[in-house]
């Protein structure tokens, strides 16, 4: 008979991992003393410029469980609904233009000129 220890039985309950549970302690003590020191700490930025540019950053990045706890601590130092979206709308542009600049590159490498010589009409800087 087959040993069945390892299958996942679906009416077993699991507990997921904590976050880091995979990193040994020495570098997680090095991560959240950088993380401490870099958000925390006073600098030329303010915490709540900081929140709106974390909140940016973890989208960019595809990071759910930052970009919760950054909108929750945005929200109780004072960020408002107008900034949190434009920390948003910055983050797409900005994930936006990353796509612009992948498929240029792209086209440069398989000599495409789709539709060159078409002027947009609104440009960016407007």
């Amino acid at each position: 008979m087959a040993d069945d220890s390892n299958n996942n039985d679906e009416s077993k309950t699991t507990t997921p991992p904590s976050s880091m549970s995979m990193i040994e302690n020495r570098f997680r003590d090095i991560y959240l003393n950088f993380y401490k020191q870099s958000y925390f700490t006073p600098t030329a930025l303010d915490l709540k410029t900081k929140e709106l540019i974390a909140i940016g950053v973890s989208l960019a990045v595809k990071c759910e469980g930052c970009l919760e706890g950054h909108l929750k601590k945005a929200l109780e130092i004072g960020c408002t609904k107008e900034e949190i979206s434009d920390a948003v709308v910055v983050a797409i542009g900005i994930a936006a233009a990353g796509i612009l600049d992948f498929s240029d590159k792209a086209a440069i490498k398989l000599d495409l000129h789709h539709f060159e010589g078409l002027k947009p009409k609104v440009s960016a800087a407007e």
